[in-house]
């Protein structure tokens, strides 16, 4: 840990109908991680305002430029982490080495990450980890994201609170069975983010 504040920026919040003012929202956004640095600046979903589009009225266009200007010139001890989950929308002049340190991508959990998750959400719902078969049920969740995950293990609890009982493996299992991950539903997208990320990005594991 470094012991220093985590804000969370989530850019789809600063829009504003009026001219100029999703602009000043972000510009107070941004002053107010000044007066709290050091800190981390977590913006949440950053192409939400940054993604290109002529349909908005240039606001993108001055809402780019003003985090560029601001990345350019702060002086503050401000740690930026940004997360996108279309990063192809984004401008160029954002990618740009320079702008940014780091390019990370972030891939669906392996079978041995998918286990832990598993363990932790059935720990968060004081269901012992123990228990249950974890890399059985990773095994059979091939492709699960990590919040499909959890909602599988909530649907599995749901479940077997209306028969008045705790959870057990075959409810998870059952769980995973009814549930399609996003990564069939809309393979191509994926496949076609990941190829991009290829020679683009560094992997985050």
């Amino acid at each position: 840990a470094w012991g220093v504040p985590l804000l969370r920026l989530d850019m789809g919040t600063l829009y504003n109908k009026y001219y100029g003012e999703s602009e000043r929202n972000l510009r107070s956004a941004l002053d107010l991680a000044e007066h709290m640095a050091p800190c981390v600046l977590w913006i949440d979903e950053i192409e939400k305002a940054l993604a290109s589009g002529g349909d908005d009225g240039g606001t993108s266009r001055r809402m780019l430029g003003t985090l560029l200007t601001w990345l350019a010139e702060r002086s503050a001890a401000v740690f930026v982490a940004a997360t996108a989950n279309a990063i192809e929308q984004l401008p160029p002049e954002l990618m740009r080495k320079g702008r940014l340190d780091e390019i990370f991508f972030v891939d669906l959990p392996d079978a041995a990450v998918r286990a832990d998750i598993f363990a932790i959400q059935l720990r968060k719902r004081a269901l012992d980890p123990a228990g249950f078969d974890c890399a059985e049920l990773a095994r059979v969740s091939e492709g699960f994201s990590g919040a499909e995950i959890e909602q599988a293990v909530v649907s599995a609890c749901y479940g077997a609170a209306a028969a008045e009982r705790s959870a057990r493996q075959d409810d998870m299992a059952r769980a995973i069975a009814g549930t399609r991950p996003l990564a069939q539903v809309m393979a191509e997208s994926v496949q076609a983010l990941r190829d991009w990320a290829q020679g683009r990005t560094v992997p985050a594991d």
